[in-house]
């Protein structure tokens, strides 16, 4: 076994939720509530990518904080009655990582609740911990919090970990805290991320099945 311990993004990594789920309840929030604001999917995966998700909304939608939490609440109820697919190729990479002895954790700007739910409708197996959104902000990536936390509670090094995230806040997270960090690039063919990810990672794999052989072949 590589890793130890592999730490996954959810979002986008895991399942296939930003171009089924997230982006269909943004689409449909602004055409409610502000409608003169008009996002492409590329340029809402680009700009989650960078500057992030509060600044998404904040400084690029305009909302004020209390309009974000009123657009949070309208996504966790659409969120209920919408289930993502997990990626092909993603169940037989856990199973094998918990067939070696090894952990799972997650560490997503999505509610551990839905990461639960996802986990349990795609039937994969439960990951050991989960640090979601419900966590203060400052515990949240990219702050190197979730990690200090798994290597503590497991006795692990950093070296024993890897991080597996399409985004930048992973990236961050992982190279703030010492830890070796791999791109997950299947979710989206988008040059600017692709050419970030490509250039500062230490991993980038295209495919699941890549991620599958770089860990256990």
């Amino acid at each position: 076994m590589r890793y130890p311990c592999l730490v996954l993004d959810h979002d986008d990594t895991t399942v296939n939720s930003t171009a089924t789920v997230h982006y269909p309840c943004f689409v449909e929030y602004m055409e409610k509530y502000f409608p003169n604001v008009h996002l492409t999917l590329e340029e809402y995966f680009r700009y989650n990518f960078d500057p992030g998700v509060i600044e998404l909304f904040t400084n690029i939608c305009g909302m004020t904080w209390e309009q974000m939490m009123d657009e949070e609440e309208y996504w966790k109820e659409y969120v209920k009655h919408h289930i993502p697919k997990a990626y092909p190729g993603i169940r037989e990479i856990l199973l094998e990582q918990k067939r070696r002895g090894g952990k799972i954790c997650v560490v997503s700007h999505s509610f551990a609740d839905y990461i639960r739910r996802d986990y349990r409708e795609n039937n994969l197996p439960e990951p050991d911990l989960i640090f979601g959104w419900e966590c203060p902000p400052e515990q949240r990536k990219p702050s190197v919090y979730p990690l200090e936390q798994i290597m503590k509670n497991y006795g692990l090094k950093p070296e024993e970990l890897l991080v597996v995230d399409d985004l930048k806040p992973g990236y961050d997270m992982a190279k703030a805290a010492g830890v070796p960090f791999a791109a997950a690039g299947w979710s989206n063919d988008i040059p600017q991320i692709e050419s970030f990810m490509k250039t500062n990672c230490g991993l980038y794999f295209k495919t699941v099945d890549e991620l599958h052989k770089f860990l256990f072949d």
